[in-house]
């Protein structure tokens, strides 16, 4: 596998974060996202990845190549073992944080993607799998 297929990167620091960013773009450039949608899928890869470090406590990060028989895209999952969304809906609304951000992670990231997909429960950490398709 090449980075352009993609690959698997553990999230426990600050640079790992910017490792991530890296790797999607990589993905992004490498299946042909047009240069808006690769500003997208990146920020919402940084965002979910700091969100995996600062609230989940670490976790991994996976990108891959998507393909959906007519078009090509990117594919992350965000996981981590940490303590979990309490209130989806909140964590949800626009300038709610549970830390001292903007408040713009989950609900941004959301909009910046095509696919959103998030698994969580309170004690068990959370895995979020997002995609951005070629258009």
């Amino acid at each position: 596998m090449t980075a352009n297929d993609g690959g698997r990167i553990p999230v426990a620091s600050d640079q790992d974060v910017v490792r991530v960013r890296q790797l999607v773009r990589t993905v992004a450039v490498a299946v042909k996202l047009s240069l808006v949608d690769q500003t997208k899928v990146v920020t919402a890869a940084s965002e979910l990845a700091r969100n995996t470090l600062v609230y989940g406590g670490g976790g991994t990060v996976e990108v891959s190549r998507a393909d959906n028989g007519r078009r090509a895209g990117v594919r992350i999952v965000f996981t981590d073992q940490g303590p979990g969304i309490a209130d989806i809906d909140l964590a949800f609304t626009d300038g709610y944080t549970s830390g001292g951000g903007l408040g713009l992670g989950l609900s941004g990231a959301r909009r910046l993607v095509d696919e959103f997909d998030i698994d969580t429960a309170v004690g068990q950490g959370t895995t979020i799998t997002v995609t951005k398709w070629c258009r």
